[in-house]
């Protein structure tokens, strides 16, 4: 059971990095100047949404 709530928690956690994945490289193509800026967010983004699926695994297995 708490297999399913980890499977769950990664699945948002890639949703939500595909999203902003898209997001940026969507941004990029309409305006390349600001490419470094919105790069360095979108790591910053990613880093997050990781971090909180890592705190996802750590608490199912404490369960």
């Amino acid at each position: 059971m708490n297999v399913i709530g980890y499977a769950l928690g990664v699945i948002g956690a890639g949703i939500g990095i595909g999203l902003a994945a898209f997001g940026a490289t969507t941004s990029m193509a309409r305006q390349p100047e600001v490419q470094g800026r919105l790069f360095t967010i979108f790591i910053l983004a990613s880093a997050f949404v990781e971090a909180l699926a890592l705190i996802g695994f750590v608490v199912v297995l404490m369960q």
